[in-house]
């Protein structure tokens, strides 16, 4: 025995596996299909009637936990096992800002939340999704805890406004929302700076390449070879940026 490798010694290679592709009907998607299907659920529960039944907002309340259940699930599912499809990364965002719209235009049709916190939540979550696309071929802007901090609290503010509470409780949900706007609009703020940053660097990066390419280009009409190519290695010493071989 040599102690070498069957594929150093020239022995049989196996195969790479295949690398499996996600299928449309997932657990993933699943439960992101069961988010979409809970949205006009919700909101008949939430305005049957007069919009006030406390029994029949108990059930829109359940209907807009299980919804915001399933939000935490899908994306861990599937990255943990494979599951990310291309349906996935277009109707997942698109469930949790259509259940969370839902919920906040509802409440103050009904007048249990001002307007104008419906309109900062959803100018935000808008915002900040149309600039994802804005920066989306420079790179990705990650989700931060901040972010996962603001979602949590506008689950926790929302829910509880959907119930009809009453006495302390209904005191404490105004100072839940307080906080869930605070930190949607300082989220806000820090993914338009993450955005600018992320863009600006994908456009210097871009305008070196593009410069690299032209210095590459001119440098063989002259006849010389480009810094840093298969030529300029086996000369000795180093190249300047004329082209010269310098000591």
């Amino acid at each position: 025995m040599t102690g070498v490798p069957a594929s150093a010694a020239g022995g049989h290679h196996r195969p790479a596996p295949a690398v499996r592709t996600a299928g449309l009907w997932n657990i993933a998607n699943v439960l992101t299909m069961v988010r979409l299907l809970l949205v006009p659920a919700f909101v008949m529960l939430l305005m049957h009637g007069d919009g006030y039944d406390p029994a029949w907002r108990s059930f829109a309340w359940a209907a807009f936990a299980i919804a915001m259940i399933t939000d935490l699930f899908d994306g861990h599912l599937a990255r943990q096992y494979n599951l990310v499809t291309d349906f996935g990364k277009i109707a997942d965002p698109i469930a949790d800002k259509a259940i969370m719209g839902a919920a906040l235009i509802c409440l103050s049709v009904l007048d249990d939340l001002s307007w104008w916190v419906t309109g900062v939540i959803l100018f935000r979550e808008l915002g900040i999704t149309l600039m994802r696309f804005w920066v989306i071929k420079h790179g990705v802007i990650p989700a931060s805890r901040g972010g996962k901090l603001k979602t949590l609290a506008q689950g926790t503010a929302v829910g509880m406004y959907v119930l009809a509470l009453t006495g302390p409780l209904a005191s404490f949900r105004w100072w839940v929302m307080a906080v869930a706007v605070a930190l949607t609009v300082v989220t806000g703020l820090d993914y338009v700076r993450q955005a600018v940053v992320l863009r600006r660097a994908g456009l210097a990066e871009a305008r070196a390449v593009q410069a690299e390419q032209r210095a590459r280009t001119a440098a063989e009409a002259h006849g010389d070879a480009p810094a840093g190519s298969a030529g300029a290695a086996g000369r000795s010493g180093t190249v300047a940026d004329d082209g010269n071989s310098v000591r």
